[in-house]
């Protein structure tokens, strides 16, 4: 179980869309957007763990990343995104351990700096793109998971009793929690720094109004009004985004790209690989002929406008060569 992963296994492939999401499910209700998470424990992205309890691995971040591009692009309607679980009793128990256990080195590196950049790209959706996020913790949220929710706009526990957050590394572990959790616990939510400490060195977490008093949560509701509590705070979050309701929304195709020996190939970005040096050398070629000038012929050209096809492309570029 200890040893490290085979670098022969079958490459991670970042392309994807909902009909093939195995862990996330998208609702739409006017302004309101609902990502859901269910993951399927017995499909993980590398075999020797199962994801228990909402757990995730890198498979489980490549839809988010999905998602959060598809709202962001595809659904400009959409000005509050509601992160839950469809799980009873728990919302995510964050990285998968048995996962971490069975990875290289390297791949727990790659692991943790692409689930800091979701985190990091709701945050930056929520400040440049006028998308709000709201965190319904409806059970159990460890680790990972309370960081995911720590990236969102708004913290809402259920007040159950026993559903708690907590960031238990540190005690369960002996490492530090590994995608922003301190941070954002002490600079963004502003907890004061010895109820922080007490907060990160034990291990059941904090529940109900204490969360609240602590500024770990935001507010709490019963179970009986937890949904409706959501709903109105969504409602209210997607008052203060400027997202054009009327605006039309760019569809978000497969990227396509040629891969033949040591050099991959888009239509914008090419890479090509000098294995003796250990060297990769990216190429962004210019666009071509007459650009669109106006906002009009941007939307008409969509997802082929040179700049968003072109960083779309050099993003897979990146994460192809980061992981493969």
């Amino acid at each position: 179980m200890n040893a490290p992963l085979p670098a022969a296994l079958t490459p991670v492939d970042y392309r994807t869309e909902p009909s093939q999401y195995r862990h996330w499910s998208l609702k739409f209700e006017g302004s309101i957007a609902t990502l859901a998470m269910n993951v399927d424990e017995n499909a993980g992205l590398r075999p020797g763990y199962k994801l228990k309890l909402n757990s995730y691995d890198l498979g489980v971040d490549v839809e988010l990343h999905d998602a959060l591009n598809r709202i962001r692009f595809e659904h400009p309607e959409v000005r509050t995104v509601v992160v839950t679980s469809l799980r009873e009793r728990v919302f995510c128990s964050g990285a998968n351990i048995f996962m971490l256990g069975v990875s290289s080195h390297g791949w727990k590196v790659n692991f943790c700096k692409f689930t800091n950049e979701t985190r990091n790209g709701i945050e930056d959706s929520s400040r440049h793109s006028g998308l709000k996020f709201i965190a319904a913790v409806n059970g159990s949220c460890a680790g990972g998971g309370y960081e995911l929710a720590l990236a969102c706009d708004e913290i809402l526990l259920v007040d159950d009793r026993s559903s708690a957050v907590s960031l238990p590394e540190v005690p369960l572990l002996g490492v530090l929690p590994g995608t922003g959790g301190l941070t954002r616990v002490t600079d963004k939510r502003k907890v004061r720094h010895d109820l922080a400490d007490i907060f990160c060195t034990t291990t059941e977490g904090v529940r109900g109004k204490r969360a609240k008093d602590w500024r770990l949560v935001d507010d709490i509701a019963k179970p009986a009004a937890f949904a409706a509590k959501v709903m109105e705070r969504a409602a209210a979050l997607a008052t203060t985004s400027d997202r054009p309701a009327d605006a039309q929304g760019v569809a978000l195709p497969r990227v396509e790209r040629s891969i033949e020996g040591d050099r991959i190939a888009y239509e914008h970005v090419s890479v090509e690989m000098d294995r003796a040096k250990r060297q990769a050398v990216f190429t962004v070629k210019a666009p071509q002929g007459v650009q669109p000038s106006t906002v009009a012929e941007i939307e008409a050209a969509g997802a082929n406008w040179y700049a968003l096809a072109m960083a779309r492309q050099l993003d897979d570029a990146i994460l192809h060569m980061r992981t493969n």
